[in-house]
Parts: C-alpha cells; structure tokens; sequence
C-alpha cells in the first residue's frame, strides 16, 4: 500500500428468523471467539475456524449501488463449535445456512454470529452460506481516506486495508486466515445498451453475456488474504501480454488515464521480470494492474497479482505495488503490527529499483531519509516500525522509510550476496503462508551465521534516531 488507511468504527444490529436451537449438542463444543486478538484490530478475525475459499456470487447496479450477494465459505473447525462468527460491517443478512440447513444469526455491530442446528466437530469441513443486500459502506477516516465499498465516477471499487473487505462480503478477516477465491460478477448494462467491465483477482474464467447483463467470474488458485481482495467495475481498455517467463498479463486502465498509463502495461511485465531476478519466482498465475480514475482516492493498494491504483502511477509507485506481491501478499504478516514486513520491503524495493537503473543507489536514498531531505522522511522516528501505537497509524511512515532502512543496514552487516540469499529465501520458505518479524530476523542470523541483536535493536525495535549511521 502506499499511503495510510485508518480504522473506522461501524454499527449495524439485526437478528435472523431462522429456527432458533442450541447447536451445542457435543459435550466439547464451544462459541467460537469474536476475534483473533490482535494487539492492534483485536475484533478483526474470529476464532474457531479456517476458511479454506470464498465463492462470492454478486450482483451490483451501479446506477444505484445496490449490491446483492451470495456467499459460500469452506472452512475447517480447529475446535468444537457450538456457534462461530463471521465479520460483517453494513447490508442486511436475509438468510444463512451451515452444512445446507438453515442456522440462527444475530447481528452486533460488525459481529454475524451463526448457531448450526448442530454443533461442528472439531477438525470439520463445513459450509456456511449467506445471503445478503444493501448498499455496501464507503469508510471514512478522519484524515480524509477512504476504504471499503467506493463509488468511481462510472462504477465501483472495493479496497480492503486494513477493515474495508467486511463491508462488501462476510469472512474471517484477518490476515491470518487466507484461502482461495472465486468471485463472479453480474451488472446489468448501462442505459446505452454498453457494457461494464468487471475485473478482479486471478484469471478470468467466464464471461458470459445475455443481452442485458454481463457476468465475469474470476478466480484465484492461491490463498488470498481477505483485504487483498478486490472488484473493479466500470469501462476499461484492456491489454493483455506475457512475461518473458509465459507468466499472463492483464492490465486493466480506465480512458481517462490512458494517455498518463501508456507504459504501464510494458512496465508490469518488465518490472515483474526484475523482481523475479531480485527476489525469488514470482508467486502467483498472473501479474497486472488496475489503472482507474479516482484521483481524489489519495493511495494504491497492492491487490493480489492486480495492483489498484487510483489514477496512471510512476515506475516506482509500480515497482512498490508489484513488490507486494512477494511481501505481503505471499507471505503475509501474522499480525497487524508486523506492516513493516509489507511496507518496508516494498519500499526498499523501490530504491533497489533506482539502484538498478540508472538512479540513486540504495545507499544514498538511505542518507536522505536519514538527513530528514527525503520527501517521504517526515516522521520515520516518531515510533519503532515493529510497534505502531494504534489502529490509525499501521501505515504510518516509520513502517515504510524505517523499515527499508533497517532492511539497508541488515545488507550492509551480511553482504549483497547474502542480503539477497536473505530476500529469496524468505519468499521461498514462507510462500502463500503467514510469518512474522521473529522469522525474519530468525532467517538473517542464520544465513549470515552471526548475531544480528545490534542492526535489529538499533533500526527496528529502538525508540529514537540512532545518533549515527
């Protein structure tokens, strides 16, 4: 991501008409918790349970953002569950099954609590289906930011960093948990008869027109953290190509910013086959891109192997957003408060990127974000990259600048070659899977085979400035 997202708070209270039972009939089964216990989103993510893929069927009318949707969950219990929760912010829940049989829900604030008319075993597949409407939520943040569910000036984007992916479909979401998707689409045509593009995560498996309507089903093979997950509708010129590694292409870019985005779709295969030489094969079935026109929106997000960004973006703005793919997208922080292994790498990304053509070496970026001259400087002190001091500030700049300039010093203390060892093998060893700040700094001492308590302590985890360099 490349600029900050905030909490918003969110309330919606209704009760579902389904049979009312226990589903506690196992002697073992308990209530699943509401909430994974993140230090900083601690009423993010449920308990209970793993979702295994999401099949999202929706229909959306962009002349009156009405939204309508089904959604099947394939999960597997870690316990007994008597009742588990989903996480859900806005829209009506007109019915929900689990297993094929219609179950209880209640509703407190962002909390969908579903009662199965019987208790789940503990290690368990089972299916849980809702149905539901409404007018999907824009959050607004005091900052001015914007996430979830947004209108764009012919259609609709969903973005979900951090809490935003409640607001238009019902999971587990926390990063913590990641499955796999297919999300189909239904809009129906605009009053001239022309059709909406839809484009989403993954590749694009159906495309059915009836004369009316148009419905795109897109699907991704690899797990997905839930706030990675978007939907983009509207009118798009679509360009498709190949990595020099047969890798598919598909970039999507609204007219507006055609002009201003022409290089982009050469730029993402280019880009991706450095970043493939950099750190490691890249971890997905397709790369690309969604260039829309959303000035006002203020940020990109690096949605898996499509980037969102609201208007035509710079190279290094690419390379951050195509970098995630590999940082945060694959291997995906455990927990909030490790963003820096996220944002961090994409941004040292960037200054490798410059390093590598033509630009300001990674050294002398590094010096100017220490001088306070770097554009991007401000406030990289105010707090450790390990340790943001609450919800509104997890991409805050010290997680960005402080963190690839921590990563620049670890490739100062163990060499280039072992820097680099450093990178494919974290990509390697944690691909599609969670990891945390511990594993990382775990995996430098091991490669380099000394201790590495000094780098870490000074440029990660010390309160202040170090006093030089």
């Amino acid at each position: 991501m490349a600029a900050s997202v905030l909490l918003a708070a969110m309330t919606t209270a209704c009760t579902g008409s389904a049979p009312h039972t226990t589903g506690s009939s196992s002697p073992t089964a308990r209530p699943g918790a509401a909430g994974v216990g993140d230090a900083l989103f601690p009423t993010l993510g449920n308990g209970g349970y793993d979702v295994s893929h999401y099949a999202l069927t929706l229909d959306y009318v962009p002349e009156t953002n009405r939204l309508q949707g089904t959604a099947t969950l394939t999960a597997r219990a870690t316990q007994g569950l008597s009742r588990f929760n989903l996480d859900l912010a806005g829209l009506k829940v007109r019915t929900a099954t689990v297993n094929g049989t219609d179950a209880r829900f209640t509703r407190e604030k962002n909390e969908l609590t579903l009662t199965p008319t019987k208790a789940i075993k503990n290690g368990e597949t089972f299916k849980t289906t809702i149905t539901y409407d409404g007018t999907p939520k824009m959050i607004e943040h005091s900052d001015g930011g914007t996430e979830g569910w947004i209108e764009t000036d012919d259609g609709a984007t969903a973005l979900g960093e951090p809490t935003g992916s409640m607001t238009w479909f019902p999971g587990n979401h926390h990063p913590s948990d990641k499955a796999t998707y297919d999300i189909t689409v239904s809009v129906p045509k605009d009053e001239d008869g022309d059709p909406y593009d839809v484009v989403s995560n993954g590749e694009l498996k159906k495309e059915e027109d009836t004369g009316r309507r148009v419905t795109r089903r897109w699907h991704s093979d690899e797990p997905m953290a839930s706030y990675l997950a978007n939907v983009a509708v509207g009118y798009f010129e679509i360009h498709k190509g190949w990595t020099s590694d047969d890798l598919p292409v598909y970039v999507a870019v609204d007219p507006d910013e055609s002009e201003d985005a022409e290089e982009v779709k050469d730029l993402v295969p280019e880009i991706t086959d450095w970043a493939d030489e950099r750190f490691g094969p890249y971890p997905f079935s397709s790369v690309g891109a969604v260039v829309d026109h959303l000035p006002d929106l203020g940020y990109a997000l690096e949605t898996q192997t499509k980037p969102y960004f609201d208007s035509a973006p710079e190279d290094t703005l690419l390379v951050h957003e195509l970098a995630h793919q590999w940082f945060g997208n694959s291997v995906t922080p455990r927990r909030w408060k490790d963003m820096w292994l996220n944002e961090g790498f994409a941004t040292y990304a960037e200054w490798l990127w410059q390093e590598d053509h033509e630009g300001e070496s990674a050294q002398e970026i590094f010096e100017s974000f220490y001088d306070g001259t770097h554009p991007e400087s401000e406030g990289i002190w105010d707090f450790p990259p390990t340790d943001p001091p609450s919800p509104d500030r997890v991409s805050d700049s010290p997680v960005y600048g402080r963190g690839a300039m921590t990563l620049h010093k670890v490739r100062e203390a163990v060499g280039d070659k072992t820097f680099f060892d450093i990178l494919r093998s974290w990509t390697k060893r944690h691909r599609h899977k969670n990891a945390d700040t511990e594993d990382f700094i775990a995996l430098c001492e091991a490669k380099a085979g000394k201790d590495l308590t000094k780098v870490f302590d000074t440029w990660l985890f010390g309160e202040s400035k170090p006093k030089d360099t």
